[in-house]
């Protein structure tokens, strides 16, 4: 194992040492409040969360590979705790309570280092980052419910998000309003401060101040809650007692705590370290959790866990390691020895808002806006692990995530990407019909590609978008297969029956350019016919000269009138890669540039209208491409009298300084892409042929400027010769 001692301190860095420092100590105040109420919610007296935030903290950060994951008593195990102990009718804070917890705690570090002997952590590789944010959020959103009822003075709720619900309306029948007051606006001023002045540590002066209304005001005459007062002095070590009459409950619920810790704080953790771009070792980490747990179950503790909302405290102040535990943890130390009374002081409410608006910022709203816009099902799968968490608890959120998770990954498989593909006239390759306007269907030929391993599922997809796209004129169809790499028995029987189909249709069926192991595949399910046949192919392009097709290929041309209207400023240029990132919004995101130009010159009617200048805004816009900068000029011009009106230029200066441009950037194409020089030049003809039915005048204006570039730039080269 590496490192055995603290391996989130290699390579620590001195400047990060007042960071951890201060992090430490707002992490030991914030601790303050969120242990003492989850311990009451688990059904032991509050100074047993304190104890919890000592010990096993230190020893979490001795043992943990992540450099920022604050453990300490949390919401979750404390919860499932309270559950079974109000289940049992056991009273909260009896002896028999204080007896019970403890073995449930130690069985959960019993399990916990089952499943690192296991190594359980690979198990976390196969949730995705919709499971995660999910599953993130919900918690975040569940504890914010939980804690909700104690900024209007009541207790801490309980259950999921129904029972959560009833808390909080409940609550509010009998508010305290300067409570509410208090905790709203501390969650507001946090939020607000987090905003404009994030490094400022808002949640210190916040409590200071809570202190002062308490000392000053005399808020708790009014109503206000403040934190219980407990007894001074450090925990004992001793050895669970064990029930043996409730060992199946103790055994039945620490099963789950287990599952919960390892599932909720290893998911946290990956999440904080994907988006810190670090890495963690996650069997450590069970290993680390494991013994938390065991410590925390000799001092008489509840069951520890990964705290989003004390993590993402840290991380807001700075904090880059796990001095920051080390710290909270002697800090907390201190409090327990001399400090007890002052706790005392401070305001429920205002705690509650400092938690609670640590919590707002872990929600995930922006995986949520991308995966809306960006893919259904993954937004799908982000709610269902967020409302199961909320809904039904931790565990069911994480299964049902994952399990749609595997759902969607079943269904892509089933449903991969496939399309048609053709021909761009003087372009070497093939491309897809629906990305590339200029791509052309080659004629009598059906180049099919289909990205996905062929299995039964999706045989039938295979075959169907094959049948329907023949038509009378269809001679050969032709699959390129790079993305199959296994066939099942299923789908190979069925390629036979299209090969036999076809065949009887008079229509050549081939395979190409899949990998070798395909080959043996279909030899070993029977049909090493389609090999000997020759319907398998390492290349499409020997498909097609089987067939006695040679470059250049014949395609299936647009009717005129769609080419004209179409494809006109698209043809016979280098643009296949812009329209390949593109797809179908190459064209707009061309005219946006173009309007994003013009726009600027209007806005700012001093711009310089030269020739660079020119060109560093077609570079800006679209990015540094020599080629889409003389298509970005070529359809400036296009607008030229608007920028005429925007600008004390004269159409014919303006022409002049896009005509200069063009020239270096022509020059450039020639020199260091040729094969482009010829493309370009026949499609400035298409365009200049264009103008000049369209627009005369424009035309007579950009020929003469081209004359006079020329002029000027002879004269330039005769002076240069001449000096020389």
């Amino acid at each position: 194992m590496k490192s055995s001692v603290f391996p989130s301190l290699k390579n620590y860095k001195l400047k990060y040492l007042p960071y951890d420092l201060f992090s430490g100590i707002i992490v030991a105040a914030i601790t303050i409040p969120i242990s003492m109420g989850y311990a009451q919610v688990c059904g032991l007296p509050a100074v047993y969360g304190l104890y919890g935030a000592v010990f096993p903290t230190l020893f979490f950060a001795m043992l943990s590979s992540s450099p920022q994951l604050v453990f300490g008593v949390d919401a979750a195990p404390c919860a499932i705790v309270g559950g079974l102990i109000a289940s049992l009718g056991i009273t909260a804070g009896s002896q028999e309570a204080i007896t019970i917890i403890p073995a449930i705690t130690l069985f959960a570090g019993i399990w916990l280092m089952l499943l690192y002997f296991l190594k359980a952590g690979r198990l976390v590789n196969f949730v995705s980052v919709p499971v995660m944010g999910g599953f993130i959020s919900g918690i975040a959103v569940t504890i914010i419910m939980m804690q909700f009822p104690k900024l209007i003075g009541g207790t801490v709720g309980e259950g999921e998000f129904i029972e959560l619900s009833m808390a909080i309306y409940t609550a509010f029948k009998n508010p305290n309003w300067l409570s509410f007051a208090m905790g709203l606006g501390t969650v507001v001023i946090i939020t607000l401060s987090r905003k404009f002045v994030p490094k400022f540590p808002m949640a210190v002066v916040m409590m200071v101040l809570g202190a002062v209304s308490t000392t000053v005001f005399n808020v708790q005459d009014y109503g206000v809650k403040l934190l219980d007062h407990i007894n001074s002095g450090l925990p004992n070590f001793s050895l669970p007692n064990i029930d043996y009459t409730q060992l199946n409950h103790i055994i039945g619920t620490s099963i789950t705590i287990a599952i919960v810790i390892f599932a909720e704080t290893l998911l946290a953790e990956n999440n904080f370290a994907m988006k810190n771009d670090y890495k963690i070792d996650d069997n450590r980490e069970i290993l680390a959790f494991s013994i938390a747990n065991v410590v925390s179950a000799f001092t008489g503790g509840v069951p520890i866990n990964g705290s989003v909302s004390r993590t993402v405290m840290s991380e807001q102040f700075g904090g880059k390691s796990q001095l920051v535990s080390v710290v909270s943890g002697f800090s907390m130390i201190f409090v327990l020895l001399f400090c007890t009374d002052l706790i005392s002081w401070l305001p429920v409410p205002v705690l509650t808002g400092i938690v609670i608006s640590a919590l707002i910022s872990v929600i995930e709203f922006d995986i949520a806006k991308r995966l809306i816009k960006t893919s259904r099902v993954d937004a799908v799968i982000f709610f269902s692990a967020f409302f199961g968490v909320l809904l039904l608890g931790t565990i069911y959120g994480v299964i049902i995530g994952t399990v749609l998770s595997f759902v969607a990954v079943i269904l892509r498989a089933v449903n991969p990407q496939r399309t048609f593909l053709g021909v761009i006239p003087d372009r070497e390759g093939f491309f897809n019909l629906k990305r590339n306007m200029k791509a052309l269907p080659i004629k009598g030929v059906l180049l099919y590609r289909f990205s996905g391993n062929l299995f039964f599922a999706n045989i039938s997809i295979f075959q169907e978008d094959i049948e329907s796209h023949i038509t009378d004129d269809t001679k050969a169809v032709i699959v390129q297969a790079r993305g199959i790499t296994h066939i099942d028995i299923t789908a190979a029987d069925r390629l036979g029956i299209i090969y036999r189909n076809l065949q009887k249709r008079g229509i050549r069926f081939y395979i190409t350019e899949h990998i070798g192991a395909v080959n043996d595949l279909l030899r070993q399910y029977g049909l090493g016919y389609l090999i000997d046949e020759q319907v398998c192919k390492r290349q499409a392009v020997r498909a097609l000269e089987d067939c006695g097709i040679y470059p250049p290929y014949v395609t299936t041309h647009c009717q005129k009138d769609e080419f004209d209207t179409k494809n006109i400023e698209l043809a016979n240029r280098e643009l296949h890669e812009y329209e390949w990132a593109y797809g179908k919004d190459a064209e707009k995101m061309m005219n946006s540039a173009v309007t994003e130009i013009i726009s600027d010159i209007k806005y700012n009617k001093e711009m310089s209208i030269s020739a660079d200048e020119l060109g560093r805004a077609a570079n800006i816009s679209v990015g540094k491409n020599t080629v889409i900068e003389d298509e970005i000029l070529m359809r400036l011009e296009m607008h030229i009298e608007d920028i005429s009106k925007a600008t004390d230029k004269s159409e014919e200066e303006l022409v002049t300084e896009i005509e200069k441009r063009r020239e270096k950037i022509r020059k450039h194409i020639k020199k260091y892409h040729l094969s482009s020089y010829a493309a370009l030049n026949n499609h400035r003809d298409l365009l200049m042929q264009n103008i000049k039915e369209s627009d005369p005048q424009l035309y007579k204006i950009i020929m003469d400027a081209n004359i006079k570039n020329r002029h000027k730039s002879k004269h330039a080269k005769e002076k240069n010769r001449n000096s020389k």
